[in-house]
């Protein structure tokens, strides 16, 4: 794996209410605009995504992919890693949550993604700060309204 890509954004609210539109994966299509759809494939015993498949459209990225997750036990962090997928050979991230002293939450996304076709690194990097951010922008939006 090379370089991971880290981003991070401050979401005006509990981290509790952050982590739960994060784990809501099949909701995802209704606010993630690259995501067609998400089906959890598998639950951990507290009920929370441990497998899931999605179909991503980001106009000339198009994949299929399954990703497993690890939930940390305090609820303020979440990361996942690639099972299989139809573009893409390796997928590691992660978001974790930090409550601020003032309120909010600081949420920090770390990304590292390997796909089954040549990509200079320069333009690899690039991708990921994209979507990267995209998702920071869309997961504020989705928390905050």
């Amino acid at each position: 794996m090379a370089d991971r890509t880290q981003r991070s954004i401050v979401i005006e609210a509990p981290s509790k209410q952050v982590m739960a539109v994060i784990a809501d994966l099949e909701s995802y299509p209704e606010w993630v605009s690259a995501a067609q759809s998400v089906e959890v494939l598998d639950t951990d015993a507290a009920g929370r995504a441990a497998t899931a498949r999605f179909v991503l459209d980001a106009g000339v990225v198009k994949d299929t992919y399954v990703l497993a997750y690890t939930w940390r036990a305090d609820g303020m962090a979440v990361s996942w890693q690639l099972v299989s997928g139809d573009l893409q050979k390796a997928q590691d991230g992660s978001y974790e949550l930090r409550e601020l002293p003032e309120g909010g939450t600081e949420v920090i996304y770390e990304l590292t993604v390997d796909l089954n076709i040549p990509m200079i690194g320069m333009f690899k990097r690039k991708a990921e700060k994209v979507i990267t951010d995209t998702a920071l922008k869309e997961l504020k939006k989705r928390v905050e309204d």
